[in-house]
């Protein structure tokens, strides 16, 4: 260290939070030195401020560690509490400088406190973490309570004294980087089409990318993967979690790892495991920057999965790493019966008190940051409800202070706010009722649309209530068609592929004797269990698959494709991959022979050249509202639908029209036959042009007039000749 430790802090200041480089101007009689200069004088680095939160420690230490974390140096008392926060300035430190928290106060489980100033604790703030995590340390020391084992005299509330530092993550001070200007890409709400990606699952495979690469932040900015996002015609790539995280101990002693990423711990910092130099946690920055800034330059979004439900400490059986040691009542809901436990609405273990000032403030920073220092382009919520649960009964309540503040923030204006809209507490789902600055995944209209081409039940009403974006649950309060988020399949459930493929989950290499995942999850195998060598049942999946595609695609509202599903990619029927980091998740390249990347591509064009295809506003059903884009439902004999066709199950084949605002002739008429068999439509006028037929069987261009035969499982879209372009 290349400083005198002093004996005690001098006074700081208590904002901002977490660690930051303080700095004094020096004249430099017009010479450039130090950390950078106007009219002569210099930045130059005074120290570093300390500042904490904690609504119920009595006293909190910052300690000094040297440069590897291993030997601890010193501690020093914070200053405060000023209004709760804990502060203080250590003069002639630098960035580099590696450090941790003791927090001392109450020990008392059945009040909902767990200090315990034994255990380091990681800065929640922290932008750079040193070290690594390993479950059997934390058997031995980084529980605030006996060995980590509920049955032990005391259980949970039992107290151990031993220290956790020689194992504990740190924090590192982080430089203070040249500030970026992000030359974001422009993408009306209207025109994106969103991406589910693993960083590491999509290149780890990619054939002709570097192997140094393969798995990293970099190998999604390559320019082969480019390539493939501007082919298939997306927009914007939905990340799965990218910040670091903690694998479960019951996957670490099986000798896996939490893949995904659900289970946050340092929400400021990268996620080491997509650096290509995983040890140097300034670097990590650096290539998340790098790759940030290379997407946008191919006008391409990034918008990040964030999980603000809970935290990687888990149950009241888990350890004391950050939050629970620092101000476990604070950061956590708690039973009210039994304040010593935690309420689980996330199925994790614990759920974050959103509605703490504090902790709202603690999300706010850290979406600003993620935002102006890492350049992303907006937020998926996961469980999303959990962020408007409030007051004692914890319901769910859209006008909750954290999304009033969210609103109200001018950083976070204008970025793309996605809900995930369930969390696993009690009225957990909540689809429609978050504010109308969200967009929300829409689990119905993923239903309705499988058991619509898969053959199962349901009515051809709900299909068409789904198509044009689930007006049910999204037209009121000004809220618009975009605001649901279509998608067939996610990283949670099976690909589209294997819903086509198996009858049941295949989820044995989990290690949960095949409990995990969900056990109804609408899927048809038509015949035959898993891969299949009968031309037949192929190509049935195969027409399926892409009818499926081209509905998501062709529908009203925001799609989602699951990164795969448009290279035909297996899981072998595992339907929560969550643990599987191998070729299992890893996309397959060498699945490209079956056209369905092409198919992906001519929808995304169609729905790019033509406004109608990707209209903002509720369509009017009223024929006499012409200056309104409107729609008609036909049945397959052309007459129009009526209130009793549309319960009627023992029919399917429908087909809508299009009109556009004050036009009185359609521009599109769009068939949909999900039977086994072909079926012929009548046309309402003559002269209609193929623009898109999912089974491929008939020519594009072909002019159709009185009727047309539509393949069996097939959509078509038929187009006037004179329809205008966006």
């Amino acid at each position: 260290m290349a400083f005198t430790l002093p004996d005690a802090l001098a006074k700081g200041a208590p904002a901002p939070l977490g660690s930051s480089l303080v700095f004094t101007h020096e004249n430099t009689g017009g010479h450039v030195g130090g950390h950078g200069s106007e009219q002569g004088f210099a930045q130059i680095v005074r120290g570093v401020n300390f500042a904490v939160w904690s609504e119920h420690a009595q006293r909190i230490e910052v300690c000094i560690f040297d440069s590897s974390g291993a030997r601890e140096l010193r501690r020093f008392k914070l200053h405060g509490p000023d209004d709760g926060v804990f502060y203080g300035e250590l003069p002639g430190a630098d960035a580099g400088l590696v450090y941790g928290l003791r927090a001392h106060g109450a020990y008392a489980p059945e009040l909902g406190h767990r200090f315990n100033s034994n255990k380091l604790l990681l800065d929640p703030y922290a932008r750079e973490i040193v070290g690594t995590f390993h479950w059997d340390h934390w058997d031995d020391s980084q529980s605030s309570y006996g060995t980590g084992e509920p049955s032990e005299p005391g259980g949970t509330h039992a107290f151990d004294t031993r220290d956790s530092a020689p194992f504990a993550l740190k924090a590192r001070v982080a430089a203070v980087a040249p500030p970026i200007s992000w030359q974001r890409p422009v993408i009306n709400a209207a025109e994106a089409i969103l991406y589910e990606v693993h960083v590491k699952g999509f290149s780890m495979q990619l054939p002709g990318l570097p192997e140094h690469l393969r798995g990293s932040y970099a190998a999604l900015a390559h320019p082969l993967a480019i390539q493939h996002f501007k082919r298939l015609g997306v927009t914007t790539l939905s990340l799965l979690p990218v910040q670091f995280c903690l694998s479960e101990a019951a996957l670490t002693r099986q000798g896996k790892s939490n893949y995904w990423g659900y289970n946050t711990l340092g929400f400021f910092s990268p996620d080491p495991r997509f650096g290509t130099q995983p040890s140097d946690p300034s670097l990590l920055v650096r290539e998340f920057q790098a790759m940030v800034h290379d997407l946008h330059a191919a006008g391409i979004e990034v918008v990040l999965d964030v999980v603000f439900n809970h935290t990687a400490e888990g149950d009241a059986y888990g350890p004391s790493l950050s939050f629970r040691g620092l101000d476990n009542r604070s950061w956590y809901l708690s039973v009210p019966d039994d304040l010593a436990a935690c309420e689980n609405f996330s199925g994790c273990g614990n759920t974050l008190n959103i509605a703490h000032p504090k902790v709202t403030r603690f999300v706010l920073d850290c979406l600003r940051y993620w935002v102006q220092e890492m350049g992303v382009d907006g937020f998926r919520f996961d469980l999303a409800t959990v962020l408007g649960r409030r007051g004692s009964s914890k319901d769910f309540n859209p006008s909750a202070a954290f999304f009033i503040a969210l609103q109200q923030d001018p950083v976070l204006a204008k970025i793309r706010l996605i809900s995930e809209p369930w969390d696993c507490g009690p009225n957990g789902y909540q689809l429609g009722r978050f504010p109308s600055r969200f967009i929300e995944w829409n689990d119905r209209f993923r239903d309705a649309m499988r058991r619509y081409w898969m053959g199962l039940a349901v009515t051809r009403g709900e299909f068409a209530r789904r198509f044009f974006a689930s007006s049910d649950f999204f037209h009121h309060a000004h809220r618009k068609p975009l605001a649901s988020v279509n998608f067939i399949s996610a990283h949670d459930g099976f690909t589209l592929r294997d819903a086509l493929s198996y009858a049941t989950k295949h989820n044995l290499a989990n290690g949960e004797q095949g409990q995990d995942g969900r056990n109804d999850e609408l899927c048809n195998n038509f015949g035959f269990e898993g891969n299949s060598n009968d031309p037949a049942i192929n190509e049935i999946r195969l027409r399926v698959r892409h009818a499926l595609l081209a509905t998501l695609l062709l529908a009203q509202g925001t799609p989602m494709l699951l990164a795969g599903d448009e290279l035909g990619n297996s899981q072998s029927g595992n339907n929560n991959a969550y643990s599987q980091d191998n070729q299992t998740a890893w996309l397959d390249w060498d699945l490209q022979q079956d056209a369905t990347l092409e198919l992906v591509s001519a929808l995304t064009t169609l729905r790019k050249t033509y406004a109608l295809l990707r209209y903002t506003d509720w369509f009017a059903a009223d024929q006499q509202q012409t200056d309104h884009a409107r729609v008609m439902w036909r049945a397959p004999d052309g007459r129009e639908m009526q209130v009793y066709d549309w319960h009627d199950a023992s029919k399917r084949r429908l087909a809508c029209e299009l009109y556009a605002a004050d036009d009185l002739q359609p521009s599109f008429c769009i068939l949909f036959n999900p039977d086994a068999l072909a079926c012929r439509f009548a046309l309402c006028q003559a002269g209609w042009q193929l623009a898109f037929d999912s089974s491929t069987e008939l020519a594009l261009g072909r002019v159709f007039d009185a009727s047309v035969l539509a393949p069996a499982r097939s959509l078509l879209v038929l187009q006037r000749a004179c329809a205008d372009s966006s």
